[in-house]
């Protein structure tokens, strides 16, 4: 039987009962349709994932048992926070849940001078939403039991401006300098344009800030295509995927 995996907001506690409401309750009785006794795992993002039995159904709910924490899940040895023009719909969320598959540990949304969505300040906390449940998804699919931070969305500049001892690296086409040549540490911040790309003026910016551009091959990458062809460069050479 197939253990489904489910990420739930509460504190999780071996041997104690839990009731879930809300999406995933739905989803594990109108979509899943599971039933009294079956098996399932839950995650909140503590690094754990818990063994549990769904206990009885009820309107809208359903009770669960949760039995034992498992042991956690390593996470990669390379910290890579993902600095992501923001790009229309579902070419954003395709790169958060990629991204999120392949390892990222924090995401960092920017306004660059071509992106072409604008986030009205009043929409900002449902975007934010979304994102995050995008994040959630692939966490569940992929087994991840710790959720990448989503950080608000900063103008570029003021990304570049932030105190940060961390190397950053910027995906330019035409760089010369291959990214897997780098010498990566422990942390990195890989920085993506949006469908335009970066102006002239942005890449002397990014020169200034210490930002080094690194190139990803002779074929210019679709900005959704561009950050989870970089994630997995790095996690080859220098995370989990050796």
């Amino acid at each position: 039987m197939r253990i489904h995996r489910i990420h739930v907001s509460q504190a999780l506690e071996p041997e104690t009962d839990l009731v879930i409401d809300g999406p995933a309750a739905h989803y594990l009785l109108r979509v899943l349709r599971v039933t009294p006794g079956q098996p399932l795992a839950l995650f909140n993002g503590d690094g754990h994932d818990y063994a549990a039995e769904f206990l009885l159904p009820g309107k809208n709910v359903l009770h669960v048992k949760v039995l034992s924490r498992l042991p956690s899940r390593a996470e990669s040895s390379l910290q890579i926070t993902l600095a992501q023009a923001i790009s229309r719909g579902e070419r954003m969320d395709l790169t958060l849940q990629k991204c999120t598959e392949l390892g990222v540990a924090a995401f960092q949304p920017l306004n660059t001078a071509r992106v072409e969505v604008r986030i009205r300040p009043d929409k900002l906390e449902k975007r934010m939403d979304h994102w995050r449940q995008v994040v959630i998804s692939a966490c569940e699919q992929s087994g991840r039991s710790v959720i990448p931070e989503i950080r608000e969305p900063l103008l570029l500049h003021e990304w570049l401006d932030q105190d940060s001892s961390v190397q950053r690296l910027a995906l330019v086409p035409g760089a010369h300098s291959p990214l897997a040549r780098f010498d990566v540490r422990e942390q990195v911040e890989i920085l993506i344009g949006p469908e335009g790309g970066f102006s002239d003026v942005e890449l002397a910016q990014m020169e200034r800030g210490g930002v080094q551009p690194a190139g990803l091959g002779p074929r210019i990458l679709r900005t959704e295509t561009a950050g989870p062809a970089a994630v997995a460069v790095l996690q080859a050479m220098f995370g989990d995927f050796a």
